[in-house]
C-alpha cells in the first residue's frame, strides 16, 4: 500500500506497444528463418543456416525421420505378410484335416478310334461313394454304349449305370463299390468313328481296357 502507484506519463503507450509487438514479430520470423528451419528441418532459405552449420543439423534430422519412417513402413509390411502366410498356412491345413475335403482329384482326356463293329472300353479305379463328372461324345452318328462296373475283389462281373445308343452323353457318374468304372463303346456304322472322352473328379487311374 506504501507503493507509489506508476503515473500515465511513465505507462507505455499504444503507438509504442504497437511498436514493441511488431519488432517482436519481426526478429522471432528472422530466428524462424536463419535459425528454427535450418536446425529443425533443414530448410535454409537465406544460406545463414549454412554458414552457421544448422542446415547440417537440419538434414540430418530430417534423415533419420525419413529414415524412422520407412523403417516403420517395413516392418508394418512384413507384418501384414506374415500375417498373410499364416493365414494362408491355416486354411490349408484346415483343408487337408478336414475329411470332408477331397483330396484326390484328377482330370484326363483320352480318345478312341474306332472302326467298324469295334469296340472299346475306359476304366476309371474308383472307391465307393467317389464321384467324377464326364463327357464323352463322337464324331461320326450314334455310338452304343454301356456305362458299367465290376470288381474282382467282391466279385463283382457286371453292374450297369446306364446304356444306350447316343452321339455323346455327359453327368456324374459316383462308384457303388470299390472297383472299376467306366463306359463301353461299339461302332455300329459303316465308317471310322473318335470318340472323346473328358472326366475330372476321384479317381486313382485311367485306362483304355480294350
Amino acid at each position: 500500500m506504501n507503493n507509489n502507484l506508476p503515473t500515465k506519463a511513465d505507462l507505455p503507450s499504444k503507438a509504442q506497444l504497437l511498436k514493441s509487438t511488431i519488432i517482436a514479430i519481426a526478429i522471432a520470423t528472422v530466428i524462424l528463418i536463419t535459425a528454427v528451419l535450418p536446425a529443425e528441418f533443414g530448410i535454409d532459405p537465406t544460406g545463414i543456416g549454412k554458414l552457421i552449420g544448422l542446415s547440417k543439423m537440419g538434414e540430418i534430422k530430417t534423415s533419420l525421420a525419413k529414415d524412422a519412417a520407412t523403417e516403420r513402413a517395413t516392418e508394418k509390411a512384413t507384418k501384414a505378410q506374415m500375417l498373410t502366410v499364416l493365414k494362408t498356412k491355416e486354411v490349408v491345413s484346415t483343408k487337408e484335416a478336414d475329411p470332408k475335403v477331397k483330396a484326390n482329384l484328377r482330370k484326363d482326356s483320352m480318345t478312341v478310334t474306332l472302326r467298324p463293329d469295334e469296340a472299346t472300353e475306359i476304366k476309371l479305379a474308383m472307391k465307393k461313394g467317389e464321384q467324377v463328372n464326364f463327357v464323352w461324345k463322337s464324331d461320326n452318328g450314334r455310338a452304343n454304349f454301356d456305362t458299367h462296373g465290376d470288381s474282382q475283389t467282391l466279385n463283382i462281373n457286371y453292374h450297369n449305370y446306364k446304356k444306350g445308343s447316343l452321339v455323346g452323353d455327359e453327368g456324374m457318374l459316383e462308384a457303388a463299390f470299390d472297383g472299376h468304372h467306366g463306359w463301353f463303346w461299339r461302332n455300329r456304322t459303316a465308317g471310322v468313328m473318335n470318340i472323346t472322352l473328358e472326366v475330372s473328379g476321384e479317381y486313382s487311374d485311367m485306362k483304355r481296357v480294350m
